[in-house]
């Protein structure tokens, strides 16, 4: 019995660590994608718009990373260093997209690339 428990325990643990990669991975690329984008905007008429939906779907994908490291620490009884790196993540996010509707290029752009360094690394951490 103890051996089914233990067993089943580790497939949920292995689960949201999967489902923590994949949040992970969609936030790098999604943020990789807003750099194209940002590309795209200072080169065609439909790069504003890219951008601006892109960055909506950026931060889902931050809020997405929090979630799964939730579901990996609290069920699991695992690490809360997800989820410190997760919330993290998301007031970077909150902090882009506000310097993105002020304007601000001086900090939005470096922060952007700051921003994917750090998500990458968590990646290959995972």
């Amino acid at each position: 019995m103890a051996t089914q428990v233990t067993a089943t325990a580790l497939a949920n643990a292995q689960r949201t660590s999967s489902f923590l990669r994949i949040a992970i991975a969609i936030q790098t690329l999604t943020i990789f994608l807003q750099a194209v984008s940002a590309g795209l905007l200072l080169t065609s008429s439909y790069g504003a718009m890219l951008h601006d939906v892109g960055a909506r779907v950026m931060y889902g994908a931050s809020m997405l990373y929090l979630l799964a490291a939730v579901l990996a620490w609290k069920p699991g009884g695992g690490s809360p260093r997800p989820v410190w790196h997760a919330t993290g993540f998301l007031v970077l996010a909150s902090a882009q997209v506000l310097l993105g509707i002020a304007h601000v290029p001086s900090v939005h752009l470096p922060l952007g690339v700051l921003m994917f360094g750090l998500s990458v690394l968590a990646l290959a951490r995972r």
